[in-house]
């Protein structure tokens, strides 16, 4: 199974999450559009979840994590260019809701996405934990530097952000119909041993220094 890692960013770096209701809508898209459906019926959204039921996937979602201005998504694809078809119709219905609603025009994205492969072992063990730190950025920001002094503190703030799938892989039901957990669960093992890297990441300089794999 190849992996790789998406991220796209609002144009001029804007925010494109502005609270929980944009949130949720970029949450409830990731499962619409990941459709092999090339329908692109913005204005349905009912009608696009009746799509996803009746057709396979184009991708599955591994982690997720959604920040102000970003996301990151590590994926796998499923059929033929399902990552490109699958990034357009969300990036593409994204921007359509978001221009609606706070009535805007002209493009939201910095170009279409960013895509790595993920090809080398350290950076397929850390890449989630990676994704799963980023909230750490809105208070704790000297994490990417090793220096988290209270990691326990940094565990709380990660447990109380619902926004991307590290509840899930602490055993707490977030967004189960999102992502695909068992490719992953082995190399993050228990809840204790994922809490237990986390902490060893945000506290060490030479592991947290990697976290610009992420951005």
């Amino acid at each position: 199974m190849e992996l790789f890692h998406l991220l796209n960013r609002g144009v001029e770096k804007r925010v494109v999450f502005l609270d929980d209701h944009d949130r949720a809508r970029f949450v409830h898209d990731l499962f619409a559009f990941n459709s092999e459906s090339l329908s692109l019926n913005f204005e349905q959204p009912e009608r696009q979840l009746e799509q996803r039921r009746s057709h396979g996937r184009l991708v599955d979602i591994h982690a997720f994590c959604l920040m102000g201005n970003h996301y990151h998504l590590l994926v796998s694809e499923l059929v033929e260019r399902g990552i490109s078809v699958f990034m357009q119709k969300l990036n593409m219905g994204y921007a359509k809701y978001f221009n609606e609603r706070y009535k805007r025009t002209g493009v939201l994205w910095q170009g279409t996405f960013k895509k790595i492969h993920v090809t080398n072992d350290a950076h397929f063990l850390y890449i989630p934990y990676y994704i799963h730190l980023n909230p750490l950025d809105f208070t704790m920001p000297e994490w990417r530097d090793g220096k988290v002094k209270d990691a326990a503190r940094a565990l709380e703030l990660l447990h109380a952000y619902r926004w991307s799938s590290h509840l899930d892989y602490l055993g707490e039901k977030n967004f189960p119909s999102i992502i695909r957990k068992d490719f992953l669960s082995d190399n993050l093992g228990t809840r204790n041993d994922y809490e237990k890297e986390i902490a060893n990441i945000i506290c060490d300089p030479s592991l947290a220094g990697q976290s610009s794999l992420i951005e």
